[in-house]
């Protein structure tokens, strides 16, 4: 029987390849326990340059998921069978967090179907490439969980309230959207892959700037001004910071029925298929992972999902959606949903437990990572990545309105990759909590003048 994930070496880059294209690649015990410790040896090894992620030719997914039937044991709460559910996630964030953290090139290419577990093996890398076959998702609020693998640190920083939107939906982006919303750092069609693996597989360097200016030599056109703004998330990006900004669940949903759009009530009616309690506590993750750095989010989302795990709605959700295909009966329901208030949602899943017992009495207690290595905001996002609104109308108030003089500096200072926001996280208050956006090569990349002039079109009335 093949291994579950594939080793091999294309010259100078290591490639791992996801490797159960009957499950989707939805990533199980045994693939994590291949990939990590491969991982290790790659980023320590002068031989490899670069690390690639793909899943196996043929594939219809990158990866779809985590293997989230193997946990429905944990409904026995048995102190074993939590702590083998535990366990998964446990590894998983622990992978997640060295990815985001390797100091080797790492390359994600989701050329398929990339949702949940799949966006923790790609989301933190400073290379993700998509093509018009990629499908992303975060879908765990419609089986009662939370968008984990580090959801609580990237979703907050895409554009305005699009992260939020993202992890309270489960909205899936297709093809160039994925890059357009920030989650892909080069949108490839699929056809020019084969050339561009080869091209990444004789450099040998690991220098992120000579991997990054290899990838831009594939990528197709990036799209006008106009459809920057006209793209099917930007059209409502206005709504959806209206709508999206809001502390509780209850103000977002009572905003949506306000809008009075087509967009809008078919947002009102995503949700309302989703558990309440996920979304509560969903809601309270991403506003809390926008303030915390990137080793803290993991452990949060470690804490928080020992109670998910043995929730009602987890249990059923999982059951209703991938075994009994039905329709799931939450615990609050709709109609319910005031019950669970902010204080219980913070007293279940965000509290610090002093002693772990009863059913969690065999899971590890502290989520521990294989280096120390944080940060505030993705140090390659100025390398790889484009500006956000945030980044933009900051600088529209430092020039005070002058739009000219923001598309100048811009052009001039993005591109280069900000080592100084990487530190320890035992240190992790004296880290920047803000990317350097003034240290850059001057070295344009496709979309970031369309973007920025998008974004600047859409915010003419905005005071500053």
């Amino acid at each position: 029987m093949a291994a579950e994930v594939l080793a091999r070496r294309m010259q100078h880059m290591q490639a791992l390849i996801l490797n159960r294209p009957h499950a989707l690649n939805a990533l199980n015990l045994n693939m994590i326990g291949i990939m990590e410790p491969k991982l290790r040896v790659y980023e320590g090894s002068d031989v490899t340059k670069t690390i690639l992620l793909t899943a196996v030719e043929g594939s219809r997914a990158f990866c779809a998921g985590g293997d989230i039937k193997a946990l429905l044991n944990v409904k026995t709460s048995k102190p074993e069978d939590v702590a083998t559910a535990v366990k998964f996630m446990q590894h998983e964030y622990q992978l997640n967090h060295l990815i985001g953290t390797l100091s080797k090139p790492f390359i994600a290419v989701l050329n398929g179907i990339t949702m949940g577990g799949g966006a923790g093996l790609s989301v933190h890398a400073p290379f993700r490439i998509a093509t018009e076959k990629t499908i992303f998702s975060m879908p765990e609020t419609a089986i009662g969980l939370f968008p984990d693998v580090g959801g609580s640190f990237f979703l907050p920083r895409l554009d305005g309230e699009l992260g939020t939107f993202l992890g309270l939906t489960g909205h899936r982006l297709f093809g160039q959207e994925v890059w357009m919303a920030g989650i892909a750092t080069h949108f490839v069609p699929s056809d020019r892959l084969p050339m561009l693996l080869d091209r990444l597989a004789n450099l040998d360097t690991s220098d992120l700037d000579v991997v990054d200016s290899a990838i831009n030599e594939f990528v197709a056109d990036s799209p006008t001004v106009e459809g920057w703004s006209n793209w099917s998330l930007g059209k409502v990006a206005e709504s959806i910071n209206r709508c999206f900004s809001h502390r509780t669940i209850e103000a977002i949903i009572s905003s949506l029925e306000n809008e009075g759009t087509v967009w809008s009530s078919e947002t009102l009616q995503t949700l309302k298929k989703m558990s309440p309690t996920s979304l509560k506590v969903t809601l309270e993750q991403l506003r809390r992972g926008r303030q915390e750095d990137f080793a803290t989010c993991f452990r949060m989302e470690y804490r928080m999902v020992q109670e998910s795990l043995q929730s009602k709605d987890f249990l059923e959700g999982v059951t209703a959606a991938l075994v009994e295909k039905r329709v799931p009966m939450w615990n609050p329901d709709w109609a319910h949903m005031n019950e669970l208030t902010p204080s219980d949602v913070e007293a279940r899943f965000f509290t610090r437990r002093e002693k772990l017992t009863g059913n969690l009495s065999l899971i590890v207690p502290r989520l521990e990572f294989a280096n120390d290595r944080s940060y505030f905001e993705y140090p390659h996002k100025t390398l790889s990545g484009l500006p956000t609104d945030r980044d933009v109308l900051g600088m529209l108030k430092k020039f005070g309105g002058n739009s000219e003089r923001v598309m100048e500096f811009f052009d001039r200072n993005w591109g280069a990759y900000a080592t100084g926001l990487v530190g320890k996280e035992n240190r992790s208050s004296r880290l920047p909590a803000t990317s350097f956006l003034g240290d850059g090569s001057g070295r344009s990349r496709p979309g970031l003048t369309e973007k920025v002039l998008s974004i600047l079109a859409r915010n003419r009335d905005v005071k500053l």
